[in-house]
């Protein structure tokens, strides 16, 4: 199976479940691999045979600035379900990571895996 990719993609987004959290957006980061339903696009180098990595990126940002999250596992559910169901991905792996929330913790998060990769 072929892999799309989107590594260290930052954005603010309001989630959390205590009230300081729900106050002032967070950035957090997220890792996305995206299970392609063919690899047509290696042979025709044509971005139509493939999933456009720009429309998700838009499609993320979108939604994560209309919906806020209290809980990360909801998050990347979200983002899941919204890659498989929006752009036809047979398999899904995205990691959630809020950034400096605890003192000494660099990033905390969630890592969800939907879908089938044969």
């Amino acid at each position: 199976m072929d892999i799309l990719f989107l590594r260290e993609f930052k954005l603010d987004t309001i989630i959390g479940i205590y009230d300081w959290e729900r106050k002032i957006p967070q950035t957090i980061q997220l890792d996305v691999e995206i299970g392609l339903p063919n690899s047509r696009a290696c042979e025709t180098d044509n971005v139509e045979d493939t999933i456009d990595y720009a429309k998700i990126v838009a499609r993320i940002q979108e939604t994560l600035a209309a919906k806020p999250f209290s809980l990360v596992e909801a998050l990347a559910e979200h983002v899941a379900q919204l890659i498989i169901n929006e752009f036809g991905s047979p398999w899904v792996k995205v990691s959630v990571a809020k950034l400096g929330l605890i003192r000494g913790i660099k990033q905390l998060g969630v890592v969800v895996e939907r879908g089938s990769k044969g």
